[in-house]
């Protein structure tokens, strides 16, 4: 089955073209560059958007902007192809690529991360001692996570991106694109303005 998957929910947007156990293309770069990036994937596997078979969508927790952009992307090529999807949390797929016992860190801005729960704590306050800490919250934070006996890898280790060949083995149950929601921890910054 040819699977596009992909992950926009940290400042690393992954994306993969995955057909069985094979990698057919991996690219990362910005949430924003997303559709040049699936182009690019089929290009280079010589596929055309009709021959993918199903979407998987990275569906955070992280910022709520790109996360959104992440779902607004599959669920307008899950209609325009006419295919299924499932949602992957971001948490996961970087716990996946990471070996046992890693905690996934995702920067949660205001001073917290996203660890596994998934909830929002100070990084000081993350369950990590002792452990493996990966992803983009445990780069920033390195210096808290550390300090409280945690482990974290050299800033440009890949095992800090949350991979999008992970989140397409991880991928369970395929379904409608439009039922998979994006993993909120908290209220997003924006408030609704009325006049």
């Amino acid at each position: 089955m040819l699977i596009l998957a992909f992950d926009t929910a940290t400042d690393v947007a992954t994306s993969a073209l995955v057909d069985g156990d094979e990698v057919l293309g991996e690219r990362a770069s910005r949430p924003s560059t997303l559709l040049e990036d699936v182009d690019a994937l089929l290009r280079q596997a010589s596929a055309r958007p009709k021959d993918v078979e199903a979407l998987v969508v990275g569906t955070g927790p992280g910022s709520f902007t790109s996360t959104r952009i992440g779902i607004a992307v599959a669920r307008g090529l899950a209609l325009a192809l006419g295919v299924d999807g499932a949602g992957v949390s971001t948490l996961d797929a970087l716990a996946a690529g990471g070996g046992d016992d890693a905690l996934p860190v995702i920067d949660a801005r205001r001073g917290e991360v996203f660890v596994p729960g998934p909830e929002a704590v100070a990084p000081e306050d993350a369950p990590a001692g002792g452990r493996l800490c990966i992803g983009d919250g445990a780069v920033r934070y390195r210096a808290q996570l550390e300090a409280g006996g945690a482990l974290v890898p050299p800033d440009d280790d890949p095992r800090h991106v949350p991979r999008a060949v992970l989140h397409a083995r991880l991928a369970a149950a395929f379904g409608d694109v439009d039922a998979i929601e994006p993993i909120y921890v908290r209220a997003p910054d924006a408030e609704r303005w009325t006049a």
